[in-house]
């Protein structure tokens, strides 16, 4: 048949495979669980900026401010990084990867894909390097 496709494909990021993502050396990007409380971040993402102030680094409980949804700073959980499938690195921040926020309950924001992460202070504060895609 003219102009028939073949057989249709279904298409998924690399690291959306389980295999993958599990064999990930996750090295860029950040873990909240292991920076400590009251540090900030500067998150830029495809969409928009972010900075998260972290509460407790233990919870991942964060305040947010920046992109459609956070125009004051507001107190949230932060779930962790996903590409949008049903895996999630939990409490993590990577670049390419859409943060998830928890508002409670139901309640989820996921953002556009992280292009870059750095400090909101002194780099030399907190021997944290600034990623970038």
């Amino acid at each position: 048949m003219i102009g028939d496709p073949g057989p249709t494909r279904d298409c998924y990021p690399a690291g959306s495979l389980l295999d993958r993502w599990s064999d990930s050396g996750w090295q860029n990007g950040v873990q909240i669980d292991h920076l400590k409380d009251l540090q900030s971040l500067k998150i830029r993402t495809k969409n928009s900026v972010y900075e998260l102030t972290i509460v407790s680094a233990e919870q991942a409980e964060v305040l947010v401010r920046g992109g459609a949804f956070f125009p004051e700073l507001a107190p949230v959980r932060l779930a962790g990084s996903t590409l949008g499938g049903s895996f999630i690195k939990a409490k993590g921040v990577y670049i390419g990867f859409r943060m998830e926020f928890n508002l409670g309950g139901l309640n989820i924001v996921t953002t556009s894909p992280v292009e870059w992460i750095g400090p909101v202070e002194d780099p030399g504060e907190i021997g944290l390097p600034a990623f970038r895609e």
